[in-house]
């Protein structure tokens, strides 16, 4: 009777370590063509309280390109999954306002996870969202004034934040209903982690080049994967 506790306490710790384990999903989004040159916020230069709290002329960053092409601010993420959000329980993300610009000015979280919206300025903020799929909203925040809280229901893609008090200031915010997502960093490169065995379709969306997305196929077996993105400019 022992033998046979035995065998199967083996067999079942064999086929847990040789069972397939989840991987990672890393690439890199490059740009083909030359983009339209970035505009100077006049405004915000212009404006007697914000224009104090920039150095040299800020420009707009619809196009953020690395020496070799590679983009910045492009959201990848798995296609036509549902349900599997843990945004409930996922650290809360973070938007800030700097020198009377939202920071960053795209980022994606999980549908119910918590978007904490700062102001490190001492000016007046208006925190606005224009969603197409979610209930709007509209808070003010003061100067030094406790931080504000956003959740979304809904699956959505560039959802728009914006300041009243401010026109110029815009951020974009993709609600995604599931954790298989990243976002480029400076260097074009991203990664998603813990993705679960199977046939995927990967898309990669940038607000200018590709707001609809650019789609792949691709497997996640045993490992690591590896899938590029060049987009073109428009």
């Amino acid at each position: 009777m022992k033998t046979g506790i035995g065998f199967w306490a083996t067999a079942i710790a064999l086929a847990m370590t040789s069972a397939v384990r989840a991987g990672n999903i890393t690439g890199t989004v490059k740009l083909t063509g030359t983009p339209p040159p970035e505009k100077v916020i006049t405004p915000l230069i212009e404006d007697a309280t914000c224009g104090k709290l920039v150095k040299g002329k800020p420009t707009t960053q619809f196009y953020v390109v690395g020496p070799n092409q590679e983009l910045a601010d492009v959201v990848v993420m798995l296609k036509g999954i549902s349900g599997k959000s843990t945004g409930a329980s996922a650290p809360p993300a973070e938007l800030d306002q700097v020198g009377c610009i939202y920071t960053p000015s795209i980022l994606a979280i999980q549908t119910g996870q918590k978007l904490i919206v700062k102001n490190s300025d001492p000016v007046l903020h208006n925190v606005s969202t224009v969603p197409t799929k979610n209930p709007p909203d509209n808070k003010a925040q003061l100067p030094g004034g406790p931080d504000l809280t956003f959740t979304f229901a809904k699956p959505e893609n560039f959802l728009k934040f914006k300041c009243d008090v401010h026109p110029w200031m815009f951020a974009w915010v993709t609600v995604v209903d599931h954790p298989w997502f990243a976002v480029t960093d400076k260097n074009g490169k991203f990664t998603i982690k813990d993705v679960p065995p199977g046939k995927y379709t990967i898309t990669a969306l940038h607000r200018k080049a590709a707001p609809e997305g650019v789609d792949k196929e691709i497997e996640v077996k045993d490992g690591d994967v590896t899938v590029d993105f060049t987009l073109e400019v428009k």
